[in-house]
């Protein structure tokens, strides 16, 4: 495998229409009620994708140096696993991946708030700070959230909360009450992923001392919270298009609605973990599926 080639399968290119769900919907409301910067909107996706690569990296890392990333795993092999990026190497590459984030993301304050803001732009530059940390500290280190079953609650917090009402802040320098909606939709939805992944992977981490949330709530109550997981996004997406006095045409984000529908049949039905892992696709790119036709219904 060639060098070039190791490093894309590791900042792992399928999550990346996840990561950046939130910051369409939190731009296009913001776009929507006449706040846009183009230029804003452009280091949003840039800092956003350079967050996910970068705890891609970290995750790859982590749970290589742990021995999560074993024989036992039902994903595909990661590249200090199989010895396609060195541990130095990775370490390396978690350090420069911060560094160009971080510069992304005060490059975008300074777009978004000037030298006017400064109380907005000190708070943005620790919550980047957070979620560079966040990124990190997922899998790497002794005291891994990943680990403990936190990984739910950060993934909601960062991919939903901090993605769609922070980047709506951004633009507009204020909050909606409704933008609440969506980002806790898109959080949701993005936990939905993770536990997907968690499921699948239950048994291996288990024995490798990974307590995710899966592991401590067990396959069939993971389910259910999965199932209620799901539900509740598309509730509240619905819930949001109501408050907003949507008109019938606008309502053509619904269409995101039946990959969903027929994913949690597909979960329902599952016996076998192994087979739940083309469903994290299927899941990841329903979420962006949504974001996108709900910016357009709101242009509409």
């Amino acid at each position: 495998m060639s060098n070039t080639k190791a490093w894309l399968e590791a900042a792992r290119l399928r999550t990346l229409p996840l990561s950046v769900s939130g910051i369409l919907v939190g731009s296009f409301y913001a776009y929507s009620q006449g706040f846009i910067n183009w230029g804003v909107f452009s280091l949003a996706l840039v800092t956003t994708l350079g967050l996910q690569i970068l705890s891609n990296f970290a995750n790859d890392y982590g749970d290589g140096v742990k021995g999560t990333d074993n024989e036992h795993r039902i994903g595909p092999q990661r590249a200090i696993q199989s010895g396609a990026i060195s541990v130095q190497a990775m370490k390396k590459g978690i350090i420069i991946t911060s560094l160009l984030t971080l510069a992304a993301a005060v490059i975008l304050i300074y777009l978004s708030f000037g030298k006017e803001n400064f109380a907005y732009s000190v708070f943005f530059f620790f919550l980047g700070l957070a979620a560079i940390s966040a990124a990190i500290k997922y899998t790497v280190g002794s005291s891994a959230y990943g680990y403990r079953g936190l990984g739910d609650l950060f993934v909601f917090i960062f991919f939903g909360l901090v993605s769609v009402i922070g980047c709506y802040f951004l633009f507009a320098q204020k909050v909606d009450s409704l933008v609440i909606l969506p980002a806790v939709s898109v959080g949701l939805l993005s936990v939905a992923v993770l536990n997907l992944n968690n499921m699948r992977d239950q048994v291996s981490d288990a024995m490798s001392g990974k307590n995710t949330l899966v592991v401590k709530m067990g396959a069939k109550v993971a389910k259910v919270y999965h199932y209620a997981v799901i539900i509740t996004a598309l509730s509240l997406t619905l819930a949001f298009a109501l408050l907003n006095h949507f008109r019938p045409v606008q309502y053509i984000f619904t269409l995101a609605y039946i990959p969903f529908l027929i994913h949690i049949k597909t979960v329902v039905k599952n016996t076998v973990p192994r087979e739940l892992d083309p469903e994290l696709k299927k899941v990841a790119l329903g979420t962006f599926f949504l974001s996108v036709l709900l910016c357009v219904a709101m242009q509409l």
